[in-house]
């Protein structure tokens, strides 16, 4: 039998709930509503141009942290600071009569190469083994290399975009007998921004189609595939102009762009999905199309904003940290969920209320209260004990790795090997006996002379440190290697630089750090320096993640509570995401820091993780499982207000729930999944990651653990809420 799909009168009465209201009143102002989206989109799409233009770079800095008041004393009182920038400049062949560094020939060329980049416009200090006096840290073993390292002042932003590319290319490649190569923090990071942007982009033209497609294939109609699409891309282009608000008051990182990008896309399909789905299924009941997009807006809106409040919560605890870079991201993830809320929420009843019909299956099948899923849910509650014990063993087997992570800091190797940077710093670590750059520097605002031999000299004795610089000369291994610089002492201030080897610092540079700072003193010091930058910030990170996971696991409580009323409810979400998430984590360490599957993405393992894209991935996996989880209790919660009866609130929900949820899921999956071909390690991370947490929730936890444990509760589901039946419409 044909369904009608026609239109009730715009003048048709619209009671009921809020959102049944809102509902009637977007069919009655569709046009209105459609034409104020369009301009919406316009002015939007003008802000979001302008907000891509004024996101900032970042650097990995704890405000506050022993390095950061030990870095503005160095400028304070020895008016320099730690090199930020290196030049490799190696000897070309035949170039010069030795072919090493050492030659009368490359050390004149050498001085005028040191001069002319300390002349260089942003340039502060830049000196190099030929003009501080041929220390063994500044060449290579085999006498080939050389390095001149530089100090570039100001922020992120200015280093990055404003001296490095006006810089770097003029002093790289050949320099009378030299061939020059850039490297350093500064230098790694400036090239990080630009591949991740490219990485995003090109994973969002293969993403885009690919949506399409598995759309096409859950919806079979073309409009309906279409339609979640530009509400993601909606759900982009208004977070992106949010952002421009936020701009005046807070730096953004650039990696909030890519946030944007990934989440508004994925948000954005599931958002309209929920409502088409609950569209079809009023349609097939026989309502008309008025009041099937009422009904859509108060059944499956309802969802939608509970499901948005969750994953802007669990971003919102991100605001606990205080680092503008993981800050960012927690802007941008509210930005882009408001984005989705007014996709799904006002313009797509709009569009159901002109172009529903074509959203409608040609034939409509009858809705079936058993099937495929029913039957699961069934027979995992017979036996609820079994089922749920076997999927839990599987998802704790998957967990398990992440037992053994290991926090650590980032280097070069986050980008690819034909990265410029990388090939720099590779040939550092190889041929250098130490890593001169990222020296650990020892400041005393007070401090006497007499006390500095005997201090560097106890420094020099740290396994892992190549060599010690200070007024009273340079030690190695507990032996005078070089003059002191008498320039290290300044009224009473004394200023040390702890040099690491190249294999500490390639291996974990925070236990280097802490080493040093074991050292009993004579005076009192202040350590910083890039490593103890790094130590500094992974401590800062890793101390607040219990504040962290507890704001994120009481927030969403609450938001989950409010719309179940039950406490038992949302304890059994959290203890299931809490799963999800070890299972995302047990994959992440087991990939890349452990190394396996690296030659397959093409990506180098340091033996650790960097704290920040962790975190950033725990706050944004757990919103989107509780958005799986608010989608499938609401359909359990409304079919057991109907009928009162658990385990068939339970099947019934899952028979119309989770058909939605795994093509979602899946395609959401699919849609991180993409970003495993990207170049930047960070990147690959969060795709690789986010696809293992999406299927895993979408699949084993909502199709097995939900019914077994929600069979095992029974009554004390509802507790203390209770039955309360609403009759059916």
């Amino acid at each position: 039998m044909a369904v009608n799909v026609a239109a009730r009168s715009p003048r048709a009465t619209a009671g009921g709930p809020p959102l049944r209201r809102l509902g009637h009143l977007l069919v009655r102002r569709r046009r209105l509503v459609l034409a104020l989206a369009a301009f919406v989109l316009v002015v939007a799409g003008t802000l979001a141009a302008g907000t891509v233009s004024r996101l900032s770079l970042a650097r990995f800095e704890a405000p506050g942290s022993e390095s950061d008041q030990a870095q503005a004393e160095l400028v304070r009182r020895f008016a320099t600071g730690s090199p930020d920038l290196v030049f490799l400049a190696t000897v070309r062949s035949g170039a010069v009569t030795s072919g090493t560094v050492d030659d009368p020939a490359a050390e004149a060329a050498g001085r005028e190469l040191t001069a002319r980049i300390g002349r260089a416009e942003g340039v502060e200090e830049a000196s190099s083994y030929w003009t501080r006096g041929r220390p063994a840290t500044l060449r290579s073993a085999d006498g080939r290399h050389a390095l001149v390292v530089v100090r570039v002042p100001g922020d992120a932003d200015h280093v990055r975009t404003r001296v490095l590319p006006g810089l770097v290319p003029r002093i790289v490649g050949e320099q009378g007998p030299f061939q020059v190569r850039a490297g350093g923090g500064e230098e790694v990071f400036r090239e990080t921004v630009p591949l991740a942007r490219q990485d995003f982009v090109r994973a969002e033209l293969v993403i885009f189609p690919l949506a399409f497609v598995l759309l096409w294939l859950y919806q079979r109609r073309a409009m309906a595939a279409l339609v979640p699409i530009l509400a993601g891309v909606l759900a982009m282009v208004v977070g992106l102009a949010l952002l421009r608000g936020v701009l005046p008051f807070t730096g953004i990182s650039t990696f909030a762009l890519n946030l944007t990008l990934a989440m508004g896309l994925g948000l954005g399909i599931d958002y309209c999905l929920f409502v088409v789905q609950r569209f079809r299924e009023e349609i097939r009941a026989g309502r008309d199309r008025a009041a099937a997009v009422a009904g859509a807006v108060e059944h499956a809106g309802r969802t939608v904003l509970f499901s948005g409040l969750t994953v802007a919560a669990s971003l919102a605890v991100l605001f606990a940290l205080p680092f503008d870079f993981l800050r960012s991201f927690a802007y941008a993830g509210i930005a882009v969920v408001a984005g989705g809320l007014f996709a799904a929420v006002i313009v797509l009843p709009a569009v159901l209320a002109v172009a529903g019909g074509t959203m409608v299956p040609r034939r409509q099948p009858p809705e079936r209260h058993t099937g495929f899923w029913h039957g699961l849910a069934t027979r995992v509650m017979r036996r609820p004990l079994v089922s749920g014990g076997l999927a839990a063993a599987l998802l704790l087997v998957l967990a398990s790795p992440f037992l053994g992570l290991r926090f650590g800091t980032a280097d070069d190797r986050i980008l690819p090997p034909e990265a410029s940077s990388r090939q720099t710093q590779e040939v550092i670590r190889r041929a250098f006996p130490a890593e001169e750059t990222d020296a650990i520097q020892i400041i005393s605002k007070e401090a006497t002379p007499g006390d500095v031999p005997a201090y560097a000299v106890r420094l020099s004795r740290v396994p892992g440190v190549a060599q010690v610089d200070s007024a009273a000369g340079s030690y190695a291994a507990g032996r005078r290697v070089g003059d002191g610089d008498p320039a290290r002492f300044r009224g009473e201030g004394a200023w040390l630089s702890v040099v690491p080897s190249a294999e500490a610092l390639a291996g974990d540079p925070v236990r280097l750090v802490a080493a040093v700072r074991t050292v009993p003193p004579p005076f009192e010091v202040l350590v910083g320096g890039y490593p103890a930058e790094l130590a500094d910030y992974r401590a800062s990170v890793v101390d607040r993640l219990p504040l962290v996971l507890a704001l994120m696991l009481g927030v969403t409580f609450a938001v989950l509570f409010l719309m179940t009323r039950s406490l038992v409810l949302p304890l059994k979400a959290t203890l299931l995401n809490v799963l999800s998430l070890g299972v995302m984590f047990g994959a992440v360490v087991w990939i890349f820091q452990e190394g396996h599957l690296s030659g397959l993405l093409g990506f180098t393992p340091t033996g650790t993780l960097d704290p920040s894209i962790p975190i950033l991935m725990l706050c944004v996996a757990y919103g989107l499982s509780m958005d799986y989880e608010v989608f499938l209790l609401s359909r359990i919660k409304e079919e057991y207000d109907r009928t009162g009866d658990t385990a068939r609130a339970v099947a019934t929900g899952l028979q119309r729930g989770a058909p939605l949820i795994t093509a979602a899921g899946g395609i959401l999956a699919l849609t991180f999944a993409a970003y495993a071909t990207a170049r930047v390690v960070f990147v690959q991370m969060l795709g690789v990651g986010m696809a293992v947490a999406v299927l895993a929730d979408a699949t084993v936890i909502r199709a097995v653990l939900v019914p077994s444990l929600m069979r095992l509760a029974g009554p004390l589901n509802w507790w203390p809420r209770g039955r309360a039946t609403t009759s059916p419409r």
